[in-house]
């Protein structure tokens, strides 16, 4: 029987643009964490490091939307590249005044700018949404995605933090900017496969987030954002207690491992039954893994807690990417996915500043208590809004047919499962 990610990659081009989705994605592990431990490396303040990281995360959760907005109007290519070289500007920047002791303010400002990078892996998962969309293969692309965001955070945070524990501060997110530039570059350089941008007069209705189901979605990756943050924060912290600081990038990496092998095996599995429900029990679980993290007293305990943990996100992920297609409109489709990163982007924010102001204040083990509050937050937000999911998911307005750009077959396919799901009249 033949794999179902072979069958995936049986489509011309599909293995170039993941793969440059591969090194573009690389700084969603490295920034952050790279400029948490720059900063606290500088000046040993665990405060400001968070502080910055999350002015980091709410800087690209505002951007981010808007950029994948003008992105399914006028294309990839046209938004990416101009979007990818102010951010790569303001990471020198970052890495300057820092280097150079500037004032904490400037800190401040070049982070911001930095956020105004795309989120390469909604545009990745756009391509497979044009190739893929209406069969069962689009379930094993995002799996996959899924997986490849997990071998970002399993690599990722062994640069960020090995480089510049054991060469320079700077190092890590010097190279994060690095991947950024390459990749987008390298994505935007493959026409073939990029979807196709819709005329303004597509995007009536306003912004995508006025869909009830993707509220839903998005406050709850607030709060599993919030997680995230704070596992990286407070793993840093705990690890340089214990005397191993450079360790912290492996003991991450586990957190990773578990989710990229369970990623793995879910994009294998054919899957019926109620799609909403499926996530809600998903949800559930990452607040459940939240608890031995509370009684962590060595790294080789935390690293096991924090495989177990891992688990339960690729899954979750995959089903929500697969929910987000369901309740948005195709033409809008990138900025759903985004708005979804943008929720994790302000969860992220909020427990990564949470979670350095608590250990300043109280130590290491005391800042996974902010993801066991994270946790309870997202099984929350998901049981209120459970039914909202549930519900029809939206459609497009009679009369509405792509504008096709001759020569790919894709978007032809693309058509074809519109027409026959009643999207096109």
């Amino acid at each position: 029987m033949p794999s179902p990610y072979r069958e995936i990659f049986a489509a011309p081009g599909a293995k170039g643009f993941s793969a440059a989705g591969l090194l573009g994605r690389m700084p969603l592990s490295m920034m952050g964490i790279g400029i948490v431990t720059m900063v606290s490396q500088l000046t040993g303040q665990y405060g400001l490091a968070g502080a910055l990281s999350a002015t980091l995360a709410v800087s690209a959760a505002v951007v981010g939307p808007q950029i994948s907005r003008l992105v399914d109007r006028h294309g990839q290519r046209r938004v990416l590249r101009p979007a990818t070289l102010l951010a790569v500007v303001a990471v020198a920047g970052l890495l300057v005044s820092a280097q150079q002791r500037w004032p904490d303010w400037t800190l401040f400002v070049f982070s911001a700018f930095a956020g105004c990078v795309p989120s390469v892996g909604s545009m990745v998962r756009a391509r497979w949404a044009a190739i893929h969309r209406g069969t069962r293969e689009l379930h094993t692309a995002y799996a996959f995605e899924s997986v490849v965001d997990e071998v970002c955070f399993i690599f990722g945070p062994i640069l960020a933090i090995g480089l510049s524990t054991r060469w320079f501060p700077e190092a890590g997110p010097l190279l994060a900017a690095c991947f950024l530039a390459v990749g987008v570059l390298w994505l935007t350089a493959q026409r073939a496969t990029e979807p196709v941008p819709h005329p303004r007069d597509h995007h009536s209705g306003g912004s995508a987030l006025r869909s009830p189901g993707l509220q839903v979605l998005v406050g709850t990756f607030v709060a599993m954002g919030a997680i995230f943050g704070t596992v990286d924060v407070v793993t840093v912290a705990f690890a340089e207690e214990e005397g191993r600081k450079s360790a912290a990038a492996l003991v991450l990496a586990t957190y990773a491992l578990g989710s990229c092998l369970a990623g793995a095996v879910f994009g294998l599995l054919r899957l019926k039954g109620d799609m909403a429900r499926r996530w809600l029990l998903g949800v559930c679980a990452m607040a459940v893994s939240m608890i031995p993290l509370q009684l962590v007293g060595s790294l080789p305990f935390l690293a096991v807690a924090l495989f177990v943990a891992g688990l339960s996100i690729a899954p979750t992920m995959v089903t929500t990417m697969a929910l987000v297609e369901q309740h948005v409109p195709r033409a809008k489709l990138t900025e759903g996915m985004t708005w979804t990163s943008t929720g994790l982007a302000v969860g992220v924010a909020l427990g990564s500043s949470a979670a350095g102001w608590v250990v300043d204040a109280s130590g290491a083990a005391a800042g996974y208590a902010v993801s066991g509050v994270a946790g309870v937050l997202a099984a929350a937000v998901a049981f209120l809004g459970y039914r909202r999911l549930r519900r029809p998911a939206p459609r497009r307005p009679e009369g509405f047919v792509p504008q096709a750009r001759g020569g790919s077959g894709a978007h032809d396919g693309d058509d074809r499962n519109d027409r026959d799901k009643g999207y096109v009249a």
